[in-house]
């Protein structure tokens, strides 16, 4: 009988492409700490930067259609405080409106 294949999450690939685009670690060193292969997240990756577009495309309010109410605005502090200080910003741009 075959081999199961694992089936990862929208989240952890995201997160994992996020990571190799951060530049802090090699695609080898994400591979072990990760535990899949380099050719995954090297898929993965270009699968990210080749669909990033399609988050802005629709206007103000990105593909799912929600922007931020009035009273969801945090000032950068606050938000850095309630994402743990885990915020990966890519090099090049700038980060994103606070919600």
């Amino acid at each position: 009988m075959g081999v199961k294949r694992k089936q990862h999450s929208a989240e952890f690939k995201a997160r994992v492409a996020m990571a190799v685009l951060s530049g802090e670690k090699t695609l080898a060193e994400l591979s072990v700490e990760f535990g899949v292969h380099p050719t995954m997240i090297s898929n993965w990756k270009q699968e990210l930067v080749k669909r990033a577009g399609e988050l802005f495309a629709r206007g103000p309010h990105g593909a799912g259609g929600r922007g931020c109410a009035e009273g969801d605005r945090r000032s950068a502090p606050e938000d850095r405080a309630a994402a743990g200080s885990s915020a990966i910003f890519l090099p090049g741009s700038p980060p994103s409106p606070e919600c």
